[in-house]
């Protein structure tokens, strides 16, 4: 069922849509008929009430980091490098300079991939708690955006074959926010988990909020 004036999808025994608050039950039923004078209406306390409200407290449901094992492929690839370098340094070892350079760039090229992976975990962290979801970024000046959770529209989890083997992938998320309609985070550890994790808080915050506005 969808709502007539938002047109977001909404439960079948919600009485009133949880994103925009219109009521969804027949004019004639009680549910549909006006508020009380002096109680302010369905979408006046929504909306006044803020995100997380309805008396249910906020949990965290998962937090974590970029994982260094989504780096499977570059791993991969240096390894091929590095046997390539040593076929090299061993081919031209009597002009001691080629060798010398190929060796030497074996310990630069597994240092770097090093780094890599430690900037991609310091420079961001991400958050889910039952209503919303936290991404900060940065490291040296930290930024922090948030998505809630009843915004969400869509979670989908990708993952290539090495990727698959190692458990880890990306999730994407679309959403009514204005600020990150789509939001791409890499590198999550049992990224299938997680997903699944956000899917059920994102059916759980739209019901809980359907059915706290039928309430008031």
């Amino acid at each position: 069922m969808r709502c007539p004036e938002c047109d977001v999808e909404v439960f079948e025994d919600a009485g009133f849509c949880h994103r925009c608050g219109t009521s969804l039950a027949p004019e004639n039923s009680p549910e549909g008929s006006a508020p009380k004078a002096g109680n302010p209406s369905p979408r006046e306390r929504f909306e006044g009430g803020g995100r997380g409200d309805g008396g249910v407290e906020e949990e965290e449901l998962w937090s974590g980091t970029y994982c260094g094992k989504a780096m499977i492929g570059a791993w991969v690839l240096s390894g091929f490098i590095t046997v390539a370098l040593l076929v090299v340094a061993f081919l031209f070892w009597s002009s001691w300079y080629f060798g010398i350079i190929a060796l030497a760039l074996i310990p630069c090229l597994w240092l770097y991939q090093y780094l890599l992976m430690v900037f991609r975990k310091m420079d961001v962290r991400y958050r889910l708690t039952t209503h919303r979801f936290f991404h900060e970024s940065g490291i040296l000046r930290r930024k922090q955006d948030l998505i809630e959770v009843i915004d969400i529209d869509d979670i989908t989890c990708d993952q290539s074959l090495l990727e698959r083997f190692v458990g880890v992938g990306s999730i994407h998320i679309s959403s009514s926010d204005k600020t990150h309609p789509e939001l791409t985070i890499h590198g999550i550890e049992d990224c299938r988990r997680v997903s699944e994790i956000m899917e059920r808080a994102r059916h759980d915050e739209r019901r809980r909020r359907g059915l706290h506005i039928e309430h008031i």
